[in-house]
């Protein structure tokens, strides 16, 4: 609204998110998260979310509403919400005990299971920042991480022992996973010491700070307070349509935006998580059958070997439950987006995102089918605009920009000091996009990615798309390299799929036949596996690594 009178913007605004948070309520008691309840539960649920946030109120609301029902199901069992939540109340018991007070740092280094949402919910109830480590962190990244955020507490599992070593911490360090007996430093030991206590009320709510990709460098911290906003549940209610008392099988890690924000959704709704600590397309569609799971969050390149499992082995997995998959952290490619609908049904929404800007968009099953590379449109509340380099909107169909998102709840600027650009009040996600015809948004790369080759902008999203839809290739990815005749030369990276073969000269070949000739990589390198970081983006700083010293087709005219 940057164009109204001053005197009536901040009206305007309030009236925008009033009509937001009512649309957000509507979308909770249509999905069932929201309730008619007797007047004592309702005042204390409604207490505990104004005094705890959306992560601590979720196990309230759902320990509340469904304390008899399954909340999690993982390789150690299954516990009710009601046991989650006493749970979460001890182990908070715990930590106070132990020196942690509102506004310490708990690092979490965990893999998904139990252990994860005892401390995330506990951490909540004594009003800490908790902090989401990456899994796939090496000790010198993860040691960084720990002191630029001051950990005083690092919750992880017992693999992660010799990587934590190092670490040193004011209040030490608890094991949240053993396959051994629970000893004195295990959040097993902690909550049984302090079983049937309950937590007293923060006097602030706690922060969720999460970690940027890092697919570039060291990732960022990127902090969020708790608020009192029903939106962010309001956006993904309306645009997919999860329903209170199902099954959720959460395959993405749960440290990772989408892994973590559906999981507290999930349990927000009294829906059962279901969830191992590593991820296995054969263990994951047996788990869906065996639960009867109605929702699946995956990454990309989960989804994309979850459908090769279908193909290669049609009518061996019972999928028929399955009401929806949502797939988000990385580019969902068309090809993969077809593929995945005739393995699963009209089934499929693709989430647009950031760490930073939270939601942007949402691509349902009929956007899908009539245009499968897309991300789909806002949800109500949410805006998205593009804007050129000089920060000039960029209107019309098909007219490349910057994307920009204003949703009432970006986050609060980098914990190391810096933030994303912002225009109007609307944030950078740091990808350059387009809208169709039909006001669908379609993310052509990352701003960064762009490449001038020979006086031509090239995105190697666009490439890569292409690379995928030939029946020889499983998965591709393109990169730039500087040229000294051509400023920057497109290098494509190819896996193939098992049992074919394919020749530099025939990849280069059938981009030529299918793009303009200065998209047409001048070299191709085949190797078995693209390097990923856990949440499936491909680590393209290792490519260009490999550049050097792996063999590959000669650069050709």
């Amino acid at each position: 609204m940057p164009n109204l009178p001053t005197l009536f913007r901040k009206p305007a605004e309030l009236g925008l998110r009033g009509a937001v948070e009512g649309h957000a309520v509507i979308q909770g008691f249509r999905s069932g998260m929201l309730g008619v309840d007797p007047p004592r539960k309702t005042a204390a649920v409604l207490r505990a979310i104004d005094r705890l946030g959306p992560i601590g109120g979720a196990i309230a609301v759902a320990a509340a509403r469904h304390g008899d029902r399954t909340g999690v199901i993982d390789e150690h069992g299954s516990l009710t919400f009601g046991e989650i939540g006493a749970r979460a109340d001890a182990l908070a018991c715990g930590l106070r005990a132990r020196g942690v007070s509102e506004g310490d740092t708990v690092g979490i280094l965990c893999r998904n299971h139990r252990g994860f949402l005892d401390i995330t919910f506990a951490a909540a109830k004594v009003g800490t920042r908790a902090l989401y480590l990456n899994t796939d962190f090496a000790g010198p990244q993860l040691h960084d991480v720990c002191v630029r955020e001051d950990v005083s507490l690092l919750v992880h599992d017992e693999e992660y022992n010799e990587l934590v070593a190092p670490i040193e911490t004011r209040h030490g360090t608890l094991l949240a996973w053993t396959d051994g007996p629970a000893g004195a430093d295990t959040l097993e030991a902690v909550i049984a010491e302090h079983r049937g206590k309950v937590a007293p009320m923060p006097s602030r709510r706690a922060q969720v700070v999460l970690l940027t990709s890092g697919t570039t460098g060291t990732p960022k911290g990127a902090p969020r307070h708790g608020g009192r906003s029903l939106s962010p549940l309001g956006a993904i209610l309306s645009k997919v349509p999860f329903r209170a008392r199902e099954v959720t099988y959460v395959a993405a890690p749960m440290f990772h935006a989408l892994g973590f924000a559906e999981t507290i959704v999930a349990i927000s709704l009294g829906n059962t998580v279901v969830t191992k600590r590593r991820f296995s397309p054969r263990l994951t569609l047996e788990g869906v059958a065996k639960h009867r799971a109605t929702g699946l969050i995956v990454v990309p390149v989960m989804l994309q070997r979850i459908v090769g499992l279908l193909e290669s082995e049609p009518g061996r997995f019972d999928t028929s439950s399955l009401r929806i998959v949502l797939v988000a952290g990385a580019q969902l490619e068309a090809e993969l987006a077809r593929r995945s609908m005739r393995a699963l049904g009209d089934v499929i929404y693709n989430f647009y995102g950031s760490t930073e800007v939270a939601w942007a968009t949402f691509a349902t099953p009929e956007d899908l089918r009539a245009a499968p590379g897309c991300v789909g449109r806002a949800p109500f509340g949410t805006i998205v605009k593009l804007f050129d380099q000089d920060g000039a909107p960029v209107a019309g169909a098909n007219r490349t920009g910057r994307i920009f998102v204003g949703n009432g709840f970006q986050f609060e600027g980098y914990t190391g000091g810096g933030n994303k650009e912002v225009i109007d009040g609307l944030m950078s996600t740091g990808d350059v996009g387009h809208f169709d015809a039909a006001g669908r948004l379609f993310i052509d790369g990352r701003d960064d990615d762009m490449i001038l080759s020979g006086g031509e902008n090239v995105f190697p999203g666009e490439i890569e798309g292409l690379l995928i839809t030939h029946d020889a290739i499983e998965e591709a990815s393109v990169i730039g390299v500087e040229d000294t005749d051509w400023g920057w030369r497109l290098a494509a990276f190819v896996v193939l799929r098992p049992d074919h073969e394919l020749t530099g000269d025939q990849v280069k070949d059938f981009v030529k036949a299918n793009l303009a000739r200065y998209k047409v990589p001048r070299e191709v390198t085949f190797i078995d596996e693209l390097p990923r970081n856990p949440t499936g983006k491909v680590l393209k700083r290792e490519l260009r690594a490999r550049l050097a010293g792996v063999a590959r087709t000669p650069a050709s005219d």
